[in-house]
Parts: structure tokens; C-alpha cells; sequence
């Protein structure tokens, strides 16, 4: 047993290493060459997302919502780029939703509101919600970043405010969810919520205070008014709706049965179990720092 369990570990380690890695990889080049990463996780979670779906006798138009997101990513990226009208990358969202319900109507057997409802959000969840992480990486106003000038002249032109501040998300998550597995392992006696018992209040409350921590070392080090409450504000958000994507995709798998959304990833399960805390996150992010951080300066 103490073997198997150790393999774990050792698989668990190995493939998570290698998930960041290629995750700082993709970050870096920015771009079309990230656009296509997410849209290949996009695509590996959506599959992932259906097959619980029809594990609990749910038809959704699975073909139909997986052009769509990556119909969805494509356009934000060509968007940002200038070579895409806003409006019309902002049109593809409500287009998708009427293409998916005109698919389901088209089908021999009309479907149901359940079917809707699971495509609908198929496209919510994993096309509108990541393609802000294209949004948050493809940000370039210098006035989000201050601290960047002191860099070396030679840094300019690939360390971007978009760059750092997406960096900045992912080790906030990143922060938040090993700060709950070790306060949670060491402290954990409080059960946070039936949908994942392993989850203990102790565990998320460690996630936030490291999360937090997170956020106002970036905060310091991007020289934000106010940092310690902004960055720790946003910190803060960030492990909430971190927390939210993780019992989001819990409760999805134990109303499918399943204890794992797939196995694409040896000791860590599937991509959704995977990226769960980063979906909802995104947009949290995005939106403070273009909405509010403007406002402060």
C-alpha cells in the first residue's frame, strides 16, 4: 500500500512539475502560441465536461459547443491584436448560444433543457471564462505595471504589464491551493462542505492568507497604489473564486459518480481537475486591474 501510495506521489510530482513548466512556457511566448495552448486544454476539458454531462443521461451538443470555444478564443486573440472589430468578437458569445439551441432542435430527439443548459455552460465555463486569460495576457498599458520601468532596457520587449500580471494570477492560485493542502493536512479538522469532504476550513482559510501573500509581494513589486490592500484585496478574490471553480467542478463529478473528471494526468486525474480553480479566476482579475487599479492611480 505504502508503494502504491508513494508511485502516486512520485506521478503526482512528476506530471505537475511538468504542467508548470509548460504552462511558464506558454505564458512567455504570449500570443497565437498561447491561444492555441488554451485552446488545446479547452478542448481536452470540454470532452471531459460532456462525459460527466451524459453520465447523468445529458445529450448536449458537444461538436456545436467545442467550435464555439475555440471559435471564442480565436476571435478575443484577433481581437486584442486589432485585427478583429471588439464587437464582433464580443458577438460570438451570444451567436454560439443561438447555433447550440438551433443544433438541438435539429436533432431526431428534441432536446431538453438540460441539454441547453449543459451546452450553454459548457460555453460559459470553458470558452467565455478562459479567453481571459488571453485578455489578462495580452494587456500592454504600462500604467498597470509601473515597477516594470526599472528593468533593463533590454527587457522591454518581451516582459510586458500583461506578462507579469498573468504570472501574478497563476502563482496567486498556485499560492492559494498549496497553502491549503498543507494547512489542511496539518490543521484541517473543520469539513469545509459535503461536496468535497477532503476540504477543511483550516485548508482554505491557509489558502487565503498564502494567496494573499501572493498578491501583495506583486503589489510591492509592481508598485500599485495602495499595495498591501489592493494586492491583498485582490489576493483574497482570487483563493475565493479559486475555491469556487474547485467545488464547482467537485460538485459536477459527484452528481456524474465519477471520482476523477478523467485520467489524462497521472496522479492529478483529468484536465478539469486540473484547471478548475483556473477558470473563474481569470475574469476576477481582468476586471480589477482594468477596472479599478485605473481608478486608484
Amino acid at each position: 500500500m505504502a508503494s502504491a501510495s508513494g508511485l502516486v506521489s512520485r506521478q503526482r510530482f512528476s506530471s505537475g512539475c511538468l504542467a508548470g513548466a509548460f504552462g511558464l512556457l506558454v505564458v512567455g511566448l504570449g500570443g497565437w502560441w498561447f491561444t492555441l495552448a488554451l485552446g488545446v486544454i479547452v478542448h481536452l476539458g470540454l470532452l471531459e465536461f460532456f462525459r460527466m454531462a451524459q453520465f447523468t443521461g445529458i445529450r448536449p451538443a458537444t461538436k456545436t459547443t467545442l467550435v464555439a470555444c475555440q471559435l471564442m478564443l480565436i476571435s478575443t486573440q484577433w481581437g486584442v491584436e486589432g485585427g478583429l472589430p471588439s464587437h464582433l468578437a464580443a458577438a460570438v458569445l451570444p451567436l454560439s448560444g443561438a447555433a447550440i439551441c438551433g443544433w438541438l432542435l435539429l436533432q431526431p430527439v428534441t432536446g431538453s433543457i438540460a441539454d441547453i443548459a449543459a451546452s450553454i455552460f459548457g460555453l460559459f465555463y470553458l470558452g467565455f471564462l478562459p479567453s481571459h486569460w488571453i485578455r489578462l495576457r495580452n494587456l500592454s498599458d504600462v500604467s498597470l505595471a509601473p515597477g516594470l520601468s526599472d528593468l533593463p532596457a533590454w527587457c522591454g520587449g518581451w516582459i510586458s504589464s500583461g506578462l507579469v500580471i498573468t504570472l501574478m494570477a497563476c502563482l496567486m492560485i498556485v499560492a492559494s491551493d498549496i497553502g491549503s493542502l498543507l494547512i489542511g493536512r496539518r490543521f484541517g479538522r473543520m469539513p469545509l462542505s459535503p461536496i468535497s469532504p477532503r476540504k477543511t476550513v483550516e485548508g482554505a482559510i491557509g489558502g487565503l492568507v498564502a494567496a494573499v501573500l501572493m498578491g501583495v509581494a506583486f503589489a510591492l513589486l509592481l508598485r500599485w497604489p495602495l499595495a498591501p490592500w489592493l494586492g491583498g484585496g485582490l489576493g483574497a478574490l482570487v483563493a475565493l473564486f479559486a475555491l469556487v471553480g474547485d467545488l464547482t467542478e467537485s460538485m459536477m463529478k459527484r452528481d456524474a459518480g465519477l471520482k476523477d473528471s478523467g485520467d489524462a494526468l497521472p496522479g492529478h486525474g483529468g484536465i478539469l481537475d486540473r484547471i478548475d480553480s483556473y477558470l473563474f479566476t481569470p475574469a476576477v482579475v481582468f476586471y480589477a486591474v482594468t477596472l479599478v487599479l485605473p481608478v486608484l492611480q
